[in-house]
């Protein structure tokens, strides 16, 4: 690793914020650092350019001055190693050589200016001060963020787009009663999370919410899981239990991906909403249930029932309420706070202390489909 257009190295950190790194001879950094002093910012000075990459790795620094020779072979070889070690590093370049077509190449390649030496004293001191500003008004904006993350989180789901701000209104009135409610949306967009909300707010919060889901076992197992054995019906019952449907009892079954029993699982399904009544596998007999039944799927069930893979009397019991929960492609201005709420959340979690994502990596997340 090659340093040939630089000379030494100065790191000043700026009101606690920012971070300068001026590379120059001795004489020339000393007098800049006497003059970043003057304008009020406290300079904490290195010789080591590999020194300067560290303090950046580490997030001691946040804005970066490098003096650069144009008449090298990579005069850019430091920005990219800056901002390889922290894309959101605002980095500086200086020359005597200065050029429009110099300026240019390096902001396309990520600098965040390129001023000519010798350095006009007054655009130094609106460059410090501009971003002085800049970091004091993003910690304003992150401290509303973290404000409006707790307006917004609605039983711990996160969003303040239209389409989730009336999934959340729909919740809160389809909670006060006790109905079942068919939650229709696509894989990983929450419906769990809905569910659960409208179990925490409605009257029954107090007592159990059951989760099953459909999709991960066979039809036997699922038998057994929602309805319960006795002892000796099938082979490894060696004890008798009770199912989710009376584990839940006065409660909710939450049944996640329902568009995957089979038709005869749907008959049982049909039996325990029309008549509030189970039957454990292997028993005669019948027992009374009181369950509200909130299902989810992330298929079509009008074009199941069409196609006889879905039964129709079950989809019109179930679909009486339903509540639609788009994906994360249709509520892209929810993505920001998501982020939030994550890096809280896991900074919590694993001891860290990550502010923020950088514009660039904010910008990638919006552009995946």
């Amino acid at each position: 690793m090659t340093y040939a257009p630089y000379k030494t190295v100065e790191v000043s950190t700026v009101r606690s914020t920012l971070t300068p790194c001026i590379f120059d001879d001795p004489a020339e950094r000393d007098s800049l650092n006497a003059l970043i002093s003057d304008m009020g910012y406290e300079p904490v000075c290195t010789s080591d350019p590999v020194e300067a990459l560290r303090l950046i790795r580490l997030g001691r620094c946040r804005l970066v001055f490098a003096s650069i020779r144009l008449d090298v072979q990579d005069p850019y070889e430091f920005l990219a190693r800056a901002l390889r070690c922290d894309p959101g590093i605002h980095l500086i370049l200086m020359a005597a050589e200065y050029t429009l077509e110099a300026a240019l190449e390096a902001i396309r390649r990520g600098a965040a200016d390129f001023l000519p030496k010798p350095l006009d004293h007054l655009r130094l001191k609106r460059t410090l001060d501009d971003m002085a500003s800049l970091y004091d008004q993003r910690r304003g904006v992150r401290a509303l963020e973290e404000q409006l993350l707790k307006d917004l989180e609605f039983h711990g789901i996160i969003g303040k787009s239209p389409a989730m701000l009336e999934v959340f209104d729909f919740a809160r009135k389809v909670a006060r009663h006790y109905t079942n409610v068919l939650l229709v949306g696509p894989t990983g967009a929450g419906k769990e999370l809905v569910a659960r909300a409208i179990h925490q707010i409605s009257p029954v919060a107090q007592q159990r919410l059951a989760v099953c889901n459909c999709s991960a076992m066979v039809d036997t197992l699922l038998e057994s899981q929602l309805f319960g054995h006795v002892r000796g019906a099938f082979t490894g019952a060696t004890d008798t239990r009770p199912g989710l449907f009376e584990y839940a009892n006065g409660g909710t079954v939450f049944l996640d991906e329902v568009g995957e029993t089979s038709l005869a699982m749907q008959a049982k399904l049909l039996r325990v909403i029309q008549n509030r009544e189970i039957q454990r596998v292997g028993s005669p007999e019948i027992k009374q249930v009181n369950v509200r039944l909130i299902a989810a799927t992330n298929r079509d069930l009008r074009a199941e029932v069409l196609t006889g893979r879905f039964r129709a009397d079950l989809f019109d019991r179930l679909s009486s309420i339903q509540i639609r929960i788009p994906s994360l492609s249709e509520r892209l201005e929810d993505i920001p706070l998501l982020v939030q709420f994550f890096l809280t959340k896991y900074n919590d979690a694993y001891g860290k202390n990550i502010s923020g994502l950088t514009r660039r990596a904010q910008t990638i997340l919006l552009q995946h489909p």
